[in-house]
């Protein structure tokens, strides 16, 4: 009896329009270390609630030092950048940091240029280049030379701007092109 309502409770909520929402496997944590690809398998609304995640635990750790989300070297410190809020979308910020030189052929991991679904349409590249230019106009950061912007596979934080170079984590470009809900 038991196997045969959990059988039918999915069933009959999908057909009434409702969901189960399913337990989420893994922590934002845990997705920034991973190979990016592995999230590209996970649902949008998981994406976009581990993009949540980050970026509430980035407003928790504003201004700290140690262990951060967004580390970013401020007068020979390595402190965390102004937090982002959960419900910022880092595709299309107002300004997106346009004034700023980006360079994304860097050496090493090369963003991927073939268009994806999970990107919202965009390469890994261009979507990259958004979060970036997101990132760095809220965190205030300006250049008059060009900033490099590395792909940081595997890296415990999201995003980190150190000696005009921002590494990115490509899990956390995943989870920031994930549709908000709405």
């Amino acid at each position: 009896m038991r196997r045969l309502i959990s059988l039918a409770l999915p069933a009959l909520l999908a057909a009434c329009g409702g969901q189960l929402t399913p337990s989420r496997s893994v922590t934002a944590q845990q997705a920034l270390t991973q190979t990016a690809e592995f999230l590209e398998f996970e649902t949008a609304g998981t994406r976009a609630e581990l993009f949540r995640d980050v970026a509430r635990t980035s407003m928790s750790q504003s201004g700290k030092s140690g262990t951060v989300m967004f580390p970013v070297a401020r007068s020979g410190l390595l402190v965390a950048a102004p937090g982002i809020g959960p419900g910022t979308d880092l595709l299309t910020s107002a300004d997106a940091g346009a004034s700023l030189q980006l360079v994304l052929d860097s050496p090493g991991d090369a963003w991927a240029v073939d268009r994806r679904e999970s990107f919202q349409g965009l390469s890994e590249r261009e979507a990259a280049e958004l979060v970036a230019r997101s990132l760095l106009n809220l965190w205030g950061i300006s250049s008059s030379g060009p900033i490099v912007v590395e792909r940081a596979a595997g890296a415990p934080w999201a995003a980190a701007y150190v000696d005009g170079i921002l590494r990115v984590n490509p899990s956390f470009v995943y989870m920031a092109a994930a549709p908000a809900a709405p």
